[in-house]
């Protein structure tokens, strides 16, 4: 079986970080290659060695990767009451850098879309506005982790939505393994499916939509084994 994985960036790094903790990019970088090979494993199929489970693994395809390059705009901050620079922050660094550490690795397509740099705003983030509203704090308690930066992705589904279609109607793929957790994506999974493409979806261990369920062929995730992830010897990044 031929498998095609495709990842949306920014959610994977979201729930990355919240079930590894930080990494620097090489290292993030690192544990996705090894992530998404974890779903090569036909659990299926296997020998016994030793009375030991050996399993057989699909073909790698491709690893199609899409997020969006950082911006360097300067937005307003209302805590600080001053513009910050969004070129001269960690984040800025740390994205264009695993950015290239993505793009040396094997078997790996970059398919970016942009952030509307025109509407970044710094708000409060939810939690700190309903301790607002409770009055559980005051406006006095407010610090700087309680702002969230704000920037809406353009193209990134798009381009998802394109790739999956293309997949399916060149038969380029048997299995196509989406790791993301958007309903959006309904509409380009009954397409896979019509075209006799094998559907799974990977939400890292978030909820998914009910509706979603009606549309893929199988849900598996392997979030849980990410703290961990090096440790695997069984797969090796040059596969």
């Amino acid at each position: 079986m031929k498998t095609a994985i495709l990842v949306d960036g920014g959610y994977y790094r979201k729930l990355a970080k919240h079930h590894a903790g930080e990494k620097s990019p090489e290292e993030r970088a690192k544990e996705l290659i090894q992530y998404c090979k974890f779903h090569l494993r036909n659990r299926d199929s296997y020998t016994l060695e030793n009375g030991r489970r050996v399993y057989d693994y699909s073909e790698l395809y491709r690893i199609f990767y899409y997020d969006c390059e950082p911006v360097d705009k300067k937005v307003f901050h209302p805590l600080l009451q001053k513009t910050i620079d969004l070129s001269k922050q960690p984040t800025y660094k740390w994205t264009k850098d695993f950015l290239e550490q993505l793009k040396q690795k094997r078997k790996v397509a970059i398919r970016l879309g942009f952030l509307a740099a025109e509407e970044a705003s710094y708000s409060l983030n939810q939690q700190t506005v309903k301790k607002l509203f409770r009055k559980e704090i005051s406006i006095d308690d407010v610090t700087m982790e309680n702002f969230q930066l704000s920037m809406k992705q353009k193209g990134v589904d798009m381009k998802i939505g394109v790739d999956i279609a293309s997949l399916a109607f060149k038969k380029q793929v048997d299995q196509i393994i989406l790791i993301a957790g958007d309903s959006d994506f309904v509409p380009a999974a009954k397409l896979a499916r019509r075209e006799g493409i094998d559907f799974i979806l990977d939400p890292m261990g978030n909820n998914i939509n009910a509706e979603l369920f009606e549309h893929i062929d199988g849900l598996r995730t392997y979030y849980s084994k990410l703290k961990n992830i090096e440790s695997d010897t069984n797969i090796s990044e040059e596969n």
